[in-house]
């Protein structure tokens, strides 16, 4: 085992209990919902930590990068859905997924990109199962169940000799800036119009297989999931401040923290300088939209208990100021030169993008291991 002491900074830590923990709510909650997880693999980007969902009874992962496709399926996940709207470009990677026995299923949302698609697929003699995703609430992508194009959209992938229909899936992001009531809405809508949509393919005679949502502050507090055939959290195996802020979690649920080192102290200015910035931070201010903003993130001292009223008001490069949110003076005994903080990140995927894996901790102070991540494209 290592000391905090000895990591060189800034450095991502993982506290595996916390982990677990997050992973058997969510899984208890998906349990009670009566719909499987197929959680979000972005968040983490990592082979242990998908071993522990596969373990807590999921039936494959979410992904966001063909890297993290490639990455899980050579560490043993054999169902991935790459939920990312797909383009010609990335056919090949897909396909040679396919080949080495992958079950790999990608996205598509428009009618013209299904054909370049499928012209594509056709050219390397693949077959390519895509699902379409669908737009509720105006957050992001996705066509609307109710334009015509909808249903042009199925049959086509469906003809096509190079295309497989799988189903729908559609997205609740509105669901990170509402209150748990509305979230708890907003879910209700996603599964009204997902069973509307699949009910649309099933009449025209298309196949509908796959019937999916994501969100995981909706997960935590819909009513209902039935009908649904999946469900697409990620951000609870980690867990943030936003997401503390909008109350999908409390703070001592936050998995994640940035090791960092105090390297300078300036009384007369009220600040203290840590050699973790806007890199090794990510310059993400979403609690700033919320009652519980926290800057570029909660400082904690180096056994992980939060230090009151301190946070990172200003980041540069790779430097980080620390300052008091009532103005009052900094408790300079807590975090002296040479000193080893942790700070709790804003949104956990956006910190941990920067680094090549987790330091992970045993019993909060000591490292037990290094997990490495996919990172890249």
């Amino acid at each position: 085992m290592t000391n905090l002491s000895d990591i060189a900074t800034p450095a991502l830590l993982l506290d595996r209990k916390k982990v677990e923990r997050n992973i058997a709510r969510m899984a208890q909650r998906a349990s009670e919902l009566h719909v499987p997880l197929r959680p979000h693999g972005k968040t983490p980007k990592c082979d242990p930590v998908a071993a522990m969902l596969i373990e807590a009874g999921a039936i494959g992962l979410t992904v966001s990068t063909l890297a993290e496709a490639e990455g899980y399926f050579a560490g043993g996940v054999g169902d991935i859905f790459y939920a990312v709207g797909l383009s010609p470009d990335k056919i090949g990677r897909v396909a040679a997924l396919a080949a080495r026995g992958c079950r790999i299923t990608a996205l598509v949302d428009h009618p013209e990109m299904a054909r370049q698609i499928a012209a594509q697929a056709d050219s390397l003699g693949a077959i390519i199962p895509l699902v379409i995703e669908i737009d509720v609430d105006n957050y992001r992508a996705g066509i609307l169940p109710q334009d015509p194009r909808f249903l042009q959209l199925a049959s086509a992938v469906h003809a096509a000799p190079s295309l497989e229909l799988r189903g729908i899936m559609s997205y609740g992001g509105a669901s990170y800036g509402c209150s748990a009531e509305a979230a708890a809405e907003l879910a209700e809508m996603h599964r009204l119009a997902l069973l509307s949509a699949a009910e649309m393919l099933r009449n025209a005679g298309l196949p509908c297989e796959m019937v999916s949502f994501g969100s995981s502050p909706a997960t935590l507090h819909a009513l209902s999931m039935e009908g649904l055939t999946e469900l697409r959290c990620g951000i609870y195996v980690f867990q943030d401040l936003f997401q503390a802020a909008i109350g999908a979690c409390a703070i001592d649920d936050i998995a994640l923290s940035v090791l960092t080192t105090v390297i300078g102290v300036r009384e007369d200015l009220n600040r203290v300088i840590i050699d973790a910035g806007g890199l090794a931070m990510s310059k993400d201010l979403s609690t700033a939209k919320t009652d519980q903003n926290a800057g570029f993130g909660l400082v904690c001292d180096e056994s992980g208990a939060v230090i009151p009223d301190v946070y990172i008001s200003v980041t540069s490069q790779e430097l980080g100021l620390l300052s008091t949110f009532c103005g009052r003076p900094l408790p300079y005994d807590r975090m002296p030169l040479g000193a080893k903080l942790r700070i709790l990140p804003n949104h956990a995927d956006m910190t941990a993008a920067a680094y090549p894996g987790y330091h992970v901790l045993s019993d909060g102070l000591r490292v037990e291991d290094f997990w490495t991540r996919h990172n890249g494209w």
